[in-house]
């Protein structure tokens, strides 16, 4: 399963990239506004982050219709060779997928929450599609288990030659919320987990590794007193 990083924060990225494990990173309309991001900074955010990786990065259109989304969307990919355009789910999204897929542009469906949606997403000629985890869990469902329903229904049909230039279809574990959601999304088989910076260091962290390089810096502190 490959890592993306979902946030807006440069030194976030720059830090996971660091690690040498980041694929991509995953923005959003909320996370942009977190960083206190205005709209005429947008554009050349975005291009900073593309700079730091050389995986997709997903930029989300924020217009309404489908004609405005194509226009935009054509905006966004202009920006730099590996951004994604990221719609959200509907017959506007859909629309607006169809025709960016169609002109190579390639297209992160996102605020899918079931296996018709995901289907469709993906015969719209989506490159990437979004299940959200953690939202359904904030309305005391399973998560995981629609993630699970969402990767079996795909598993049944081959997409290799969907997409932008054949390049087949992803699913893409979103609204994670921890360690375990990682863990969990890995064993279903989702090809990609974004993850939030802060869950994305928990994912590095285990009791027992703490204990153990307290162990080993004891010793070797015996090692150099003698």
């Amino acid at each position: 399963m490959k890592f993306f990083v979902d946030t807006a924060d440069l030194d976030e990225i720059a830090e996971a990239a660091s690690w040498g494990a980041l694929a991509g990173v995953t923005t959003n309309p909320t996370l942009y506004a977190k960083i206190g991001g205005s709209l005429s900074g947008f554009p050349a955010h975005i291009q900073r982050i593309c700079a730091l990786v050389d995986g997709p990065v997903s930029a989300e259109a924020t217009k309404t219709t489908r004609q405005e989304l194509i226009a935009e969307g054509r905006e966004l990919a202009a920006l730099a060779p590996n951004v994604v355009v990221k719609l959200v789910m509907g017959a506007e999204g859909l629309a607006a997928c169809r025709a960016l897929a169609d002109a190579g542009i390639g297209v992160n469906m996102t605020l899918v929450f079931s296996v018709p949606q995901a289907l469709l997403a993906a015969r719209a000629g989506a490159r990437y599609i979004s299940p959200f985890v953690g939202r359904f869990d904030d309305i005391a469902e399973d998560g995981i288990a629609q993630l699970g329903e969402i990767v079996d229904a795909l598993s049944n049909y081959d997409w290799q030659n969907v997409g932008v230039a054949g390049q087949g279809l992803e699913v893409i574990a979103a609204s994670i919320r921890s360690a375990q959601h990682v863990t969990q999304a890995a064993l279903i088989g989702a090809d990609i987990a974004t993850v939030p910076f802060a869950v994305l260091k928990k994912c590095i962290e285990h009791p027992l590794t703490a204990q153990g390089i307290q162990a080993f810096e004891k010793d070797w502190e015996k090692v150099c007193q003698v």
